[in-house]
């Protein structure tokens, strides 16, 4: 019997279909991680299938098979999602959702491909640093699809000119955090494979470039921060400002600590779900700098009566 469909989505269905995808997103990201930390990225040497001739791992590849086979399986769980909210936005009255459930589904095909270029160049470490970048959009995409869904459209921004360029500066700047992060990656000696190149640059070099960097992040934050509480700004933005701050500092204290310990695995894999959070946590700050459609709405109704007062 076919599956039947509901007629529409409620906007509690579409905010929890659009979190699970955030969250999905999220984790790829992580177990991508653990499959280049254990030196599993060409536990299955081919692409798309595992083995020439075979699309599932077989035993003699070894557990590094198994890891990276079961991270292929879990794109499998994403793309599942991702379609999930496609239909429940397009079921929906919600049709300013639909060019993010949209980017968010589409990121993923293009995400496979480029993982497939990543595996057939031999963890070539500027296509795994392509791979994780777009990762890294596409938790954005998401996180911002799930907050939006929670509020019944886009207002009008609750800042000042001076306050969105500073926010958008931010989100600039992690931008950068990350890209420089990669190449950090990319010249250390967690490669995904023994066998995989290395960018060729000075390790300690561009650390060092990555942590003057995020001082420069960190400062912008509390700049920003410092001027909400002096203006007495939105809660919303204060609280969007201040989380991403906290989650800036747990990550530098995870990237200090992993650095002068000699890269242990596991602090890695954390700084890596540092990665995401922060991604999501700037989103969410982005975000923030515009009230819902509703409050907008209720404030040009109340032009006229106030302006006859």
């Amino acid at each position: 019997m076919p599956l039947a469909l509901p007629a529409s989505f409620s906007p509690a269905a579409i905010s929890r279909i659009a979190l699970v995808n955030a969250i999905v997103n999220g984790l790829i990201v992580v177990t991508g991680g653990a499959v280049r930390l254990t030196a599993s990225g060409l536990g299955c040497p081919d692409w798309p299938q595992c083995t020439a001739g075979s699309l599932a791992v077989t035993a003699e590849l070894g557990w590094h098979g198994q890891i990276e086979y079961r991270n292929r399986q879990l794109t499998l769980v994403l793309v599942v999602v991702a379609l999930a909210t496609v239909i429940a936005v397009w079921r929906s009255s919600r049709r300013d959702l639909r060019r993010w459930a949209l980017v968010s589904a589409l990121g993923i095909p293009a995400q496979a491909l480029l993982g497939g270029v990543t595996v057939l160049t031999g963890l070539n470490p500027w296509t795994v640093a392509a791979h994780f970048l777009v990762s890294m959009v596409l938790v954005g995409v998401a996180t911002t699809l799930w907050l939006r869904s929670r509020e019944p459209g886009v207002g009008q921004p609750l800042l000042r000119r001076p306050f969105m360029l500073l926010v958008a500066g931010i989100a600039a700047v992690t931008a950068v955090v990350l890209v420089v992060g990669t190449v950090v990656t990319g010249s250390g000696p967690h490669s995904g494979d023994p066998k995989a190149g290395r960018t060729g640059f000075d390790p300690e070099l561009v650390s060092q470039l990555h942590a003057d960097v995020v001082f420069l992040l960190v400062g912008l934050t509390v700049a920003l921060l410092v001027a909400l509480a002096a203006t007495d700004s939105p809660d919303r933005v204060r609280h969007a400002a201040r989380d991403l701050l906290i989650v800036q500092l747990a990550q530098g204290v995870v990237g200090y600590v992993q650095f002068f310990t000699g890269l242990p695995i596991a602090l890695v894999l954390a700084h890596m779900l540092g990665a995401v959070l922060i991604t999501a946590f700037t989103a969410r700050l982005v975000w923030s700098v515009r009230g819902p459609a509703s409050e907008n709405s209720v404030d040009i109704a109340l032009v006229p009566a106030v302006a006859r007062r």
